[in-house]
């Protein structure tokens, strides 16, 4: 069962849309967030809920990662005919984790033409990746552009209240009775993704079944620290990423807002946007007007010409470390 709320309800209205639907609709479903926030469970529920639906409809569901080495292995054995009848002719394709695509030449090829028979075909096509499709890097951009041509639905971390509904819901399914200053220390203190929150659950939820210590508020704590301690590394804002970068450059904080344009600030810049995209939760338009009212798309090839230097640049990729652990101390 799937706790809805602000973080998820658009992409949950869309999975349902997709699951009634008579025919293909948001064609493809592009569904992305980061990990642990639902989107494997989403899509598995899209499949289940058309097999219910319609007995006999040919869903197929397998990760990315699975079709690269499928096709790399087909190619090799020479059945790539047999492949190809197998996902081309699918009534629903369900792809979780497509941007491993990246980098992948061959794999790019033989989907970007898997993807335009199923459309012709008129199948429907859901896809998930751990960030937006004009984020994955090292992938054509005819295969964004498909992508991005149906409608592309965003999961965000739960909110206290999506929490709070999450972990009492979990209380009820196990029978377990925790004192409520427990349980709002935990809403409260662990944000990122409901797969740790589950799993902060499940230690305590063990611990009092043992019945052996009566279960505090300390108690918990103590019992989670690994996890509470993970979860503060996470609190980052952009203003403490704007003033490590500057520290780390050697530039003013005014840099990260300026319409200056040399190198020495224009890249720092663009590393303080990488950051606050990987390791804040807000949203493009958000960064674009912490740095000085940019647009979403100047955050967006700020992005992803930080990832592309880090590829080929291992000092590029070292300097980011280190500012990431600067903060992550901090």
């Amino acid at each position: 069962r799937f706790v809805v709320g602000q973080n998820n309800e658009f992409a949950h209205a869309a999975c349902i849309a997709v699951a009634n639907a008579e025919q293909a609709i948001y064609n493809p479903l592009f569904i992305h967030g980061g990990s642990g926030l639902g989107k494997t469970h989403m899509m598995q529920a899209i499949g289940q809920k058309l097999m219910l639906n319609k007995p006999g409809v040919r869903v197929v569901y397998l990760t990315c990662e699975k079709f690269i080495n499928e096709f790399i292995d087909t190619v090799r054995k020479g059945s790539l005919e047999r492949f190809r009848k197998k996902y081309r002719r699918a009534d629903i394709l369900l792809i979780d984790d497509v941007q491993f695509l990246g980098g992948k030449e061959r794999s790019q090829e033989e989907f970007f033409h898997t993807f335009n028979e199923l459309l012709d075909l008129q199948s429907q096509i859901v896809l998930t990746s751990d960030r937006p499709a004009s984020e994955i890097t090292n992938i054509e951009p005819r295969l964004i552009s498909r992508f991005e041509c149906g409608l592309t639905v965003e999961l965000q971390p739960p909110g206290i209240e999506t929490r709070m509904a999450i972990i009492r819901r979990k209380m009820d399914e196990w029978d377990v009775a925790l004192h409520s200053d427990i349980l709002e220390m935990i809403a409260e203190r662990i944000q990122s993704n409901v797969r740790r929150l589950e799993g902060a659950l499940v230690r305590i939820a063990t611990f009092a079944s043992l019945g052996t210590e009566q279960v505090t508020v300390e108690r918990a704590e103590y019992l989670l620290k690994d996890i509470l301690q993970q979860e503060g590394k996470k609190r980052v804002n952009i203003d403490a990423i704007q003033k490590t970068v500057t520290e780390y450059y050697d530039l003013r904080i005014a840099d990260m807002t300026s319409r200056r344009r040399p190198s020495n600030i224009a890249f720092p810049r663009q590393v303080a946007m990488y950051l606050s995209r990987r390791l804040t939760q807000c949203s493009l338009m958000e960064i674009g007007e912490a740095f000085g009212g940019r647009d979403h798309g100047t955050v967006i090839y700020a992005v992803r010409k930080v990832q592309q230097r880090m590829e080929c640049e291992p000092q590029v990729r070292e300097s980011i470390e280190m500012i990431t652990t600067t903060l992550h101390r901090k």
